[in-house]
Parts: structure tokens; sequence; C-alpha cells
């Protein structure tokens, strides 16, 4: 499978392109439209989301609700473009206006204006923008689905907030049926320190990030491979994972902390049963050597507070090289729950990737019937 998005915050909209994706999937778009307002939900987000209601428009690919094989093109719509049409029209429009040279520290704002020639932060920050992962979203809950048939599902959670962390472990089941909705954590006493967080945050002009935990169960042994680096397993995950703007960590299983124990302590002991293999422990996350060994996947990802603080950092004015203020564009205090649905759906599209470069396939009847030969 191959995946590409276009779009800018507030141009038209966000598009992606879909390739790969075997005949006779069916599709749920009520599925997919559920999975943007959770992206845009969240204790902490900004006005952006009240002018936005997200809605998918399956625009190729796709015939009664069913793929056809080929490429499927998506798009979910810019409502705000309207209020931002004489500012950034492809066709024309007043590039003097909306100009950001306050370059944000933390952003994309300075390193892209060097990289492009250009001299306005608005021709980088709109696409680096991560308005952009709406159509991620919508492309990724595609992905679900495939999975899905494999019986292999996808779940995640937030692990922490600020300095709020939960209490203990959990299991796929509970993180299904048991996440809050308000922040997508599962303890109400950390949910309620952390909103009291959010407050203090935005009463600052500051913002908040959090570590976020995804677990995938189903997935069978033997995906991902040692044999090269570029198709290890965890490299890939990781790599899709790190590319959700504001990650700025990722760790598999035990991650960093097996770094301090004895290896007797680390390592998943292995037993058998009726000729099957299984752990008693997942320290390793279900990944060893760069391929699944049958049990849950599990990850945790890092996202930085959003660079965008309404109070405003010390920087430059690239077009002076004065000293300034950050410029504030209008933004979220917190958009940890948000950066988990993100984190899923890119989860989502890295497995489906993997899964399908080694299934194969034409047609779901042909993908289904090859993994359960495996």
């Amino acid at each position: 499978m191959k995946l590409k998005t276009a779009g800018e915050s507030h141009g038209k909209g966000l598009f992606a392109i879909l390739e790969g994706v075997p005949a006779g999937l069916k599709l749920d778009i009520a599925q997919i439209d559920a999975e943007l307002a959770r992206r845009q939900s969240g204790y902490g987000r900004g006005g952006r989301q009240k002018i936005e209601q997200d809605h998918v428009e399956l625009l190729s690919g796709v015939r009664d609700l069913t793929t056809l094989g080929s490429p499927i093109a998506l798009a979910v719509w810019n409502r705000d473009y309207e209020n931002w049409k004489e500012f950034m029209a492809p066709e024309g429009c007043d590039v003097s206006s909306r100009r950001l040279t306050k370059v944000r520290p933390g952003h994309a704002d300075l390193a892209g204006m060097l990289k492009f020639g250009t001299e306005d932060a608005r021709n980088v920050l709109e696409r680096a923008s991560a308005r952009e992962t709406a159509a991620r979203v919508a492309a990724g809950e595609i992905c679900r689905a495939y999975l899905k048939e494999l019986n292999v599902a996808v779940t995640g959670y937030v692990r922490s907030l600020g300095q709020v962390f939960g209490g203990r472990e959990y299991t796929f089941e509970e993180i299904q049926t048991g996440r809050r909705p308000l922040l997508g954590m599962m303890e109400e006493a950390a949910e309620k320190a952390s909103v009291s967080l959010i407050e203090e945050a935005k009463g600052a002009g500051d913002t908040l990030g959090g570590v976020i935990e995804l677990r995938v169960k189903g997935l069978k042994s033997g995906f991902g491979s040692p044999m090269t680096y570029q198709e290890k397993l965890d490299a890939r995950i990781a790599a899709a994972l790190m590319s959700v703007q504001a990650v700025k960590g990722v760790e598999v299983g035990g991650g960093f902390s097996l770094a301090h124990e004895k290896g007797s302590a680390v390592h998943d002991e292995i037993f058998a049963s009726d000729g099957k293999f299984f752990r008693n422990t997942n320290r390793a996350g279900g990944i060893e050597g760069g391929m699944s060994n049958g049990e849950e996947l599990v990850f945790r990802a890092a996202m930085k507070p959003i660079p965008t603080l309404m109070k405003g950092l010390k920087t430059v004015d690239f077009a002076t090289g004065r000293p300034a203020v950050a410029a504030p564009e209008r933004s979220d205090t917190c958009a940890v729950t948000a950066c988990e649905v993100v984190l899923e759906s890119a989860l989502c599209f890295a497995l489906a990737e993997i899964v399908s470069e080694r299934l194969g396939g034409d047609n779901m009847a042909q993908v289904k019937e090859r993994y359960e030969r495996l």
C-alpha cells in the first residue's frame, strides 16, 4: 500500500490517495466520520474545532461502499476556507495579508523559510500544521477496516498528560471499553487532574503534551524481517509514529526502562503447550529481531507541547532581523487526545502496508485465505 496526502490547513481541504487496497473491502463512512470527530475532540482544543465538522468524501476507488482495487481518493473539506479564501486561494489571492515573519520556536517556520526560499512562514506552516492529519485519519480508517478483516485490532489511550500519570497497566479489552471520552485517559482522577492542569496552562498562555500508548492485538508472528534494516517491523512502525506532528519519541514494549535492568529481568521467557509457543510476559512489546512474535504489539509515543503559545516566546522577526515575540496563531492548549487518534491511524496504515506486502492479493478473499494459512 502507498499513501499520499495533500492540502493546507486553511486551503480548500485535505486530500489523500491510498493505493494498493484490495477489491472487496466494505467501508463504513459513519465509522470514518466518527474517528474524524474523535480527532477534533479532547479538552483543551482551540476555536478551529468549533468551525470544522469534518466529514469524509470518497472520490474514487469505491463503489457502493466497496473497494474496487483501484486507488482510493478521498477529501475532507475545510469549512474555514471561506474565511481564508482571499489569502489562500490557489487561483490568486492577497499574499501580503496574513503574512507571518515572527517565526515560532519549535515550529517549522524558520527552517522551512530557509529551505524553501520564502519570506512568509505561512507558505510552510499551512502544510506543516497538524490539520493535515485529518486526511491521514480518514485513510487510516480504511486501513483499520482491512486489518479488521484479518481479526487484527488497534487501540490506544492517553497514558499521561503533562505531569499527570495513570496508575496502572491496562489490558487491550480494558482500553477498548474503558477509555474516557473527555481526554482519552483511563482514570477519572487522572482526567480531573489533567483538566485542572490544562486550565492552568491556558490561563498562562502555555501548552501541554503527553504520552500515548498504542496496542495491536491479533497480528500473527513473522511480520517484518531481520534480514535488512529497512524491513524491521519496529523500525518501520517507529518511523510512522514519528511522522506525526509534535511526536518527539517512540518506544516499543518496555522501551527506555529496559536499559536500566539486567537481561534476566528484561527478556520474555518462552514456553510451549500443545505444540504452541507462548510467553508469560511481554516486555519486548510483541517484537523480537524486527519481527512480530504473536504477542500484543505495544508502543508509546511522546508528544511535545504544541509550539504555538498564546503568550509567545522570544524569537526574531525574519523580515527585520530584530528581536520579537513569536506570532500567536489560533491554536490548542492541549491536543494529546487528538494525537492519540492520529497515532492509531498512522499505526493502522503502517501495519496494513506491512501485512499487504507479505500477503499480496488482488481481493479480500485472497488476502484472508493467505492470512489464515500462516
